[in-house]
């Protein structure tokens, strides 16, 4: 089985767009469409379902996928060792990060890994929360900052900070004179917040979940500085951590009643091989970050 068309289909699967796959490639549409098509020859299945608005992978092509992903990650996990056995002092590390922390907790701690590494690659990969956990387990990252208060019987992890989930509200809101708020009146009020999946929106969605609420919801963005820039215009409040708001004197941080706990680390797949560049990366981490 050709491994470059069966990167070709996983790849197709994920966008589900021949279009946008082969842009993601970085090869023409045409290309695309004759691999996945010897891709079925070669195996004498029907892979995908061709419509004019949308791919849908068959009941075969599932079945493959699920398998593709494994042999890739295999292959991938083979080639690192043996790159490594050759004594090479470089190396590539996949490490998935949200936008929040990559913006906040990393940029000093990486510049400063790669001084001490220059021959070390780290390709910074942005997502949620519950999207990274998934990437890890398919094996498309090395590593990931991800929520180490959950356990996932597939992650192994190191927790590097224990810190809580606050409110944030511009220091005109009647919020601000108060020393804690509950979920109950954060979600009464129009909200600034993060798109679902991202670990600043699951304490709000769970709690109006589970109270059959619906929030007033007035603007969903993962961009810090125009969350911060909405709460101060009045938009809504939002929800953040503390280190986000300690430069910015016109912004206050409310702790939450009960508190909402966040213990955030370095996580990767239990069975993954972990390379020399991404045991140096997690040192690195555990040092300057605790």
């Amino acid at each position: 089985m050709d491994l470059k068309r069966l990167y070709y289909f996983t790849m197709l699967s994920e966008k589900g767009n021949f279009t946008k796959a082969a842009d993601q490639l970085n090869i023409a549409q045409s290309a695309l469409s004759i691999s996945i098509q010897k891709l079925e020859q070669q195996l004498g299945l029907k892979l995908i379902n061709r419509t004019d608005r949308k791919m849908t992978l068959t009941q075969d092509g599932k079945v493959l996928l699920r398998h593709a992903y494994l042999i890739l990650e295999n292959v991938g996990q083979a080639e690192k060792e043996l790159m490594e056995l050759k004594g090479l002092e470089s190396g590539i590390i996949n490490f998935g990060v949200s936008a929040m922390l990559g913006s906040y907790y990393l940029p000093d701690v990486l510049a400063q890994f790669k001084q001490i590494y220059p021959g070390i690659q780290i390709n910074v990969h942005e997502a949620g929360t519950a999207t990274l956990e998934k990437m890890l387990i398919n094996g498309q990252l090395d590593l990931a900052l991800i929520r180490t208060d959950r356990c996932h019987d597939q992650i192994r992890y190191v927790t590097l900070t224990k810190q809580q989930i606050v409110a944030c509200v511009p220091k005109s809101h009647p919020f601000a004179k108060l020393k804690k708020i509950t979920l109950e009146k954060f979600c009464a009020q129009p909200l600034v917040l993060f798109r679902e999946g991202y670990f600043l929106r699951e304490a709000i969605s769970a709690y109006c979940q589970q109270h059959k609420i619906t929030p007033d919801v007035r603007f969903e963005t993962n961009l810090i500085e125009l969350l911060k820039s909405l709460v101060r215009k009045d938009i809504g409040i939002s929800t953040c951590l503390p280190m986000i708001l300690q430069d910015d004197d016109t912004l206050v941080s409310l702790p939450f009643n009960p508190a909402i706990p966040l213990h955030l680390g370095v996580g990767w797949k239990s069975n993954h091989y972990l390379s020399i560049a991404s045991q140096a990366l997690v040192q690195y981490l555990q040092k300057e970050l605790r």
